[in-house]
């Protein structure tokens, strides 16, 4: 398992007080996400539109989110999300891209239909565990999230 999905589970559970119910490792959907009309990939997205709140995570990959992140938020057709809370996470190795989720991630979830309430997360990816920010952000980010818990 990737840091960026453990920290995700980790951003998820500390959000809502519980493990996340479904969790969509979009390297298992692998050459699915080169076309249209997949079934694991049209699974997958009747997941995420079914949610009542979602972490979507990418490592920091020269200074966005990953191409094959890209490649199933592609699958989305503008607004297909109908408002469904949503956090962007993005893990690098220094501070030089903490600006990365909110001005990469963060626009296309909102054109796909995400409302996302709460401030992008960038955490470091060597001490997401424990981080100050993660703390600081949750404090803002759990407002947001129906049942949440601290």
């Amino acid at each position: 398992m990737s840091r960026t999905r453990a920290a995700a589970e980790l951003v998820a559970e500390k959000l809502t007080g519980a493990a996340p119910e479904h969790v969509i490792d979009v390297v298992d959907l692998g050459a699915g996400l080169l076309g249209w009309g997949d079934p694991n990939v049209a699974a997958a997205k009747e997941i995420v539109k079914s949610a009542d709140s979602l972490v979507v995570a990418s490592p920091t990959f020269k200074a966005t989110y990953t191409g094959l992140l890209k490649l199933f938020l592609d699958q989305f057709g503008a607004g297909e999300l109908g408002q469904v809370t949503t956090f962007p996470l993005m893990l690098g190795g220094s501070p030089t891209h903490a600006l990365a989720p909110e001005l990469t991630l963060r626009p296309v979830l909102v054109e796909i239909g995400a409302s996302c309430p709460a401030p992008s997360l960038y955490l470091i990816d060597s001490e997401y565990e424990t981080s100050p920010e993660l703390d600081k952000w949750l404090d803002v980010a759990r407002r947001f999230v129906p049942h949440a818990s601290s």
